[in-house]
């Protein structure tokens, strides 16, 4: 069997993801804490794994079985990719058991238990039910990405751990946060740090400055594409008209190219306000014998962890 024809593993299969090795750790600190702060490295499976921990806990967490697992993102993209995921992982349909709430978009049902939604949503909705009773459970992801709407639901969410009867918990977590002052700021609350997954990287800077950084990226991609093995490229670049004209560009590049020098390649555009069927697309794998190519915003370095790849190009 050639390397072709290798069973691909899932890079990010759940059994596989460090948070699972601190589930009970975890699980002990939010039930004898009001807040918890847990610092998961790049890799770590936050996003995915802790709301799935706290769901499947919520009996021994929450005192009414209809209160569900509310977590926040800093991005709609963000929040619609993972929701998806996370049923996927679960095995169920999106807006069931797992659903999100974004702006102009709700997909979520009286069976929901696991919501992901903006941190803008989770606050409108505490306009509308100050107590926010459908939820036990509130988790603060990527708190490092402080906006107005996440301090103000700092102030919110602090008054409402200790007011609130039925007692809510708060789950504050972040890939790089100054975990001293939250916990100082949270009344001393305990603070986990999960390890993330480690790989060896290796930089190779451009020789020359780029008369334009678009067209060498475009370059580095391609060379890339024809002169290594198997892969996916992320590269990044500054919005959605720069990643659409880079996207139509390479598909015409490789158009261009004899068959026996340039590999099938299938380019993604990557955005906040792409579609979110296009969305997905980033995380289907490709098909056989074929190199994706992800054109992205840095949501694909703050917010998501795009599965496959292997050459990252970052034009600065």
């Amino acid at each position: 069997m050639g390397d072709d024809d290798a069973p691909v593993e899932d890079p990010y299969a759940p059994g596989e993801l460090p948070v699972l090795r601190y589930a009970e750790e975890i699980l002990q600190a939010v039930r004898t804490n009001p807040t918890t702060v847990v610092i998961g490295e790049t890799g770590s499976g936050k996003t995915t794994q802790i709301s799935q921990i706290l769901h499947k806990a919520s009996a021994s967490l929450m005192p009414d079985s209809r209160m569900g697992v509310a977590v926040t993102q800093p991005r709609r993209v963000a929040a619609v990719s993972v929701a998806r995921r996370v049923a996927h992982e679960m095995g169920v349909n999106i807006g069931s058991l797992v659903g999100y709430t974004v702006r102009f978009e709700d997909c979520s049902s009286r069976d929901t238990r696991i919501k992901y939604l903006t941190d803008g949503t989770l606050l409108r909705e505490c306009l509308e039910d100050p107590q926010l009773s459908k939820y036990g459970v509130v988790v603060l992801d990527e708190a490092h990405e402080r906006s107005l709407n996440t301090d103000i639901l700092f102030g919110l969410l602090k008054v409402l751990v200790k007011t609130r009867k039925p007692t809510l918990r708060l789950v504050v977590t972040s890939a790089t946060l100054e975990s001293e002052k939250f916990s100082a700021y949270f009344n001393d609350c305990p603070v986990y740090h999960v390890p993330g997954r480690v790989y060896p990287v290796e930089l190779a800077y451009a020789t020359e400055t780029p008369k334009h950084y678009v067209a060498t990226a475009l370059e580095t991609v391609m060379d890339l594409h024809c002169s290594q093995g198997r892969g996916d490229v992320l590269l990044f670049l500054t919005g959605k008209d720069e990643i659409e004209r880079t996207c139509a560009a390479l598909n015409e590049r490789v158009r261009e190219m004899p068959e026996d020098e340039c590999p099938d390649m299938q380019v993604l555009p990557l955005y906040a306000a792409l579609s979110p069927e296009l969305q997905a697309r980033v995380f289907a794998p490709p098909p056989r014998g074929c190199r994706r190519v992800v054109v992205a915003t840095n949501l694909a370095e703050t917010s998501l962890t795009v599965p496959g790849v292997v050459f990252v190009v970052d034009p600065g």
